[in-house]
């Protein structure tokens, strides 16, 4: 069967069908390309931020524990002076 109708130099209704479809498809392909790559160039960056906020956690943790450990001086001198004197008996 031919792709061309009666007069031989015309494409058929299906042809066009076929052709139109296909550049849908391109065209569709190429968007999901794109946007592929935008998603892996997000996740390149979400990385980096999740880096930092690892770093920035960890920071903030330390600066904690220092300050916990200035405002309540108290309580391990205590549990120090009762680790000792149960070490004694």
């Amino acid at each position: 069967m031919s792709a061309f109708n009666q007069t031989g130099n015309a494409p058929t209704n299906a042809t066009q069908a076929k052709d139109r479809l296909y550049s849908q498809l391109s065209s569709s392909l190429s968007r999901m390309a794109r946007a592929i790559g935008q998603t892996a160039d997000l996740c390149e960056q979400l990385q980096g931020d999740l880096h930092a906020m690892r770093t920035f956690a960890g920071l903030d943790a330390a600066k904690l524990m220092t300050v916990a450990a200035k405002l309540n001086p108290e309580e391990e001198d205590t549990s120090l002076a009762q680790e000792e004197s149960t070490a004694e008996s």
